[in-house]
């Protein structure tokens, strides 16, 4: 498990890389957008399932297509929010036998 979330960061990191990097590119950056928002939004709902992998795929969208947002790292805030914020899964409650003997 740990290495999983490791990677899923290292990938975080990597596409918000790439995201930001279209703000540097003048002039065709933000014709990049139109193409790299679709494709974040992909990899957001691949790399977190769920309803909060679909909604945080809608603000990935938002946020790269919309002028001066891509510097917010929206696939680190994911993970963040991820493994530090969200509740985790409660396990079911096994009932447990217990033998006497008198």
């Amino acid at each position: 498990m740990k290495k999983m979330k490791f990677k899923l960061l290292r990938q975080s990191i990597l596409y918000d890389a790439v995201g930001m990097a279209t703000t540097f590119i003048p002039v065709v950056g933000p014709f990049l957008d139109l193409f790299w928002a679709p494709y974040a939004a992909k990899k957001m709902t691949q790399m977190y399932k769920g309803s909060t992998g679909k909604v945080a795929a809608v603000i990935v969208f938002l946020e790269e297509i919309l002028p001066f947002t891509d510097v917010i790292p929206t696939f680190t805030l994911m993970w963040i929010y991820t493994f530090y914020f969200a509740a985790e899964p409660k396990q079911a409650l096994q009932p447990i036998e217990v033998e006497v003997n008198e």
